[in-house]
């Protein structure tokens, strides 16, 4: 079959793509950004092709996708921002109603959140309220209702992990004790390509969920069991929202606009009310203690497929990668360092390809320590997102407080761009060069001020710019 899959750089995109190639059908994914579609591994599978739309706007119809069996929605707009995600979900699932329209597509299939409470958080209303929309296509939907995703790099699970390692006593919020059903990311999948043409489930809407009812205590203290952590939990019933959502953002790697919405959420019970496509399906679901386990054997084995980090909503701002592909030549300071390779070139490569995360920055890694947390008191990502693979790099990933621009290592080539807070924008590049028979490490620090205190800015951090960038190319060529 011809599937359309909208959201294939998003988390759950990435993880159900395998399996529908694996299935043997022909996938088109839609995407925003070609640029952030990774070239190598299962994505260059000539099963696969690109379709480039933004589904917040209106979008024509293309002889590329006019033909297709089904489609997937998965497009999320909760952690966009901390108001508007609301209309910009409505946009775009009315905007995907007339696209599809357009094709033979007999079947659509929409993964949303648990709804089963008479008060709904604005997450949960939305997700709601894009199922009612999609509802009103040409084409029949299923529409698949879960709670908390368990998996390697999903945000739940990430935050969770956070906060078990990085607190051993924790004085949190009463809805710390309302009750959720969380799903396995695998049983998700299982799911969402077991439903695929299946017409009893056409125009039907279905909760899935695994076999636990537990609370987000339970949840902390099961994680903290499996990495063989003592934990100490206390709830109190004065902290608010706004305070929570500031809890998690400094202590978690979230950016704090999820953060706000996935407090609210969390203060709603999400239970499923029945599970009988588990039964339809022959679904067995994972338990919470084995979803975990399975996302650390994932995560030790280097094996993350996905990470909710490396969507461009883990940004404060939600930028196009091509806005800032270029890098600016005028009107902009830039720091280049240049330094021979005496040794193996490729050795270099590699140094490059794993800067970041766990390793470092190979250079005063306690004053990058210092910016993150001083980007974190501003309201920006800080160090915490780190990166999803110790080695491999794609374009669209993040590194800690940069986005990859681009990543080509034939040509020996990374760009990365802040998304850090600035009075102006950055990018840090490098590159292996050949000048008068020798090979060397070109890194250079592009920075474009906006205004007088852009300016200054620069000005100020320039002594730091002299020791980091000259001891971090001097270490990355040894």
């Amino acid at each position: 079959m011809k599937i359309l899959l909208t959201g294939a750089t998003g988390y759950i995109g990435k993880r159900l793509l395998p399996a529908l190639i694996d299935k043997g059908h022909q996938v088109v994914c839609c995407v925003r950004d070609k640029n952030r579609f990774p070239a190598e591994g299962i994505y260059a599978h000539p099963a696969i092709s690109l379709f480039e739309a933004d589904f917040t706007k209106e979008i024509t119809g293309s002889e590329q996708i006019a033909d297709i069996d089904a489609a997937y929605y998965l497009i999320h707009s909760m952690s966009s921002n901390v108001t508007d995600f609301e209309k910009l979900e409505e946009t775009s699932a009315r905007n995907f109603n007339k696209l599809i329209a357009q094709t033979s597509a007999r079947q659509v299939i929409y993964l949303g959140g648990i709804a089963n409470e008479d008060h709904l958080s604005k997450h949960l209303a939305s997700r709601k309220k894009v199922e009612e929309i999609l509802h009103e296509g040409a084409a029949p939907l299923t529409a698949l209702r879960a709670g908390i995703i368990v998996g390697s790099g999903s945000a739940s699970f990430e935050i969770i992990r956070d906060l078990v390692e990085k607190l051993p006593v924790m004085i949190t919020p009463k809805w710390l004790n309302t009750p959720h059903q969380p799903i396995a990311i695998r049983n998700v999948i299982d799911y969402l390509t077991g439903v695929l043409m299946r017409e009893d489930t056409f125009n039907k809407t279905f909760d899935i969920g695994g076999p636990d009812i537990i609370t987000y205590r339970q949840m902390l203290l099961r994680l903290a069991e499996v990495r063989g952590l003592k934990r100490y939990i206390w709830t109190v019933p004065v902290m608010t929202p706004r305070l929570s959502s500031y809890w998690l953002y400094f202590v978690t790697s979230t950016s704090y606009k999820l953060a706000v919405n996935l407090v609210n959420s969390m203060k709603i019970e999400v239970v499923a009310k029945d599970n009988m496509l588990e039964k339809m399906l022959n679904i067995y679901p994972v338990s919470y203690r084995e979803a975990v386990e399975l996302a650390f054997q994932k995560i030790m084995q280097n094996d993350v497929i996905s990470s909710w980090k490396d969507s461009l909503s883990s940004s404060y701002e939600d930028n196009s990668l091509l806005e800032h592909i270029h890098v600016p030549e005028f009107g902009v300071y830039k720091d280049i360092r240049e330094k021979e390779i005496s040794g193996s070139s490729d050795r270099v490569l590699e140094n490059i390809w794993a800067i970041g995360g766990e390793r470092g920055w190979y250079y005063g890694d306690w004053l990058w320590h210092i910016r993150g947390f001083l980007d974190k008191l501003l309201g920006g990502v800080g160090l915490r997102r780190g990166r999803t693979h110790p080695t491999h790099i794609n374009t669209g990933d993040t590194l800690d407080f940069w986005r990859v621009l681009a990543a080509d290592k034939k040509n020996k080539r990374l760009l990365l761009y802040a998304e850090m807070k600035l009075p102006g924008e950055a990018w840090l590049e490098f590159s292996i060069i050949k000048k008068h028979g020798r090979e060397y490490l070109r890194q250079t620090a592009t920075y474009r001020p906006k205004g007088l205190l852009g300016r200054a800015y620069w000005y100020v951090v320039l002594p730091f710019h002299f020791f980091v960038f000259d001891g971090m190319a001097t270490n990355i060529t040894r």
